[in-house]
């Protein structure tokens, strides 16, 4: 569901306000979570809480890890 591709792509968007959200079952990146087009999506993260927690420049093992935690999480929720 949520790939190491997403996280990376999460890290690497421009705008801090940025997030990786579930909609309609799929995992993307919105620059503004709170856009008319990301509405009754599921907040998985935002950019901001992803750089506190891995830093400004993550290794791919930790983007991996991270996109596995993440994964494992939605899917205990059932989104």
């Amino acid at each position: 569901m949520i790939d190491e591709g997403h996280v990376r792509d999460l890290c690497d968007a421009a705008n801090d306000d940025a997030a990786l959200v579930l909609l309609e079952g799929r995992a993307r990146v919105v620059d503004q979570p709170s856009e008319e087009e990301s509405q009754g999506a599921l907040l998985v993260i935002t950019k901001r809480d992803l750089v506190e927690r891995l830093g400004p420049n993550p290794s791919d093992q930790a983007l991996h890890d991270v996109a596995g935690t993440l994964s494992d999480t939605v899917g205990k929720l059932g989104a």
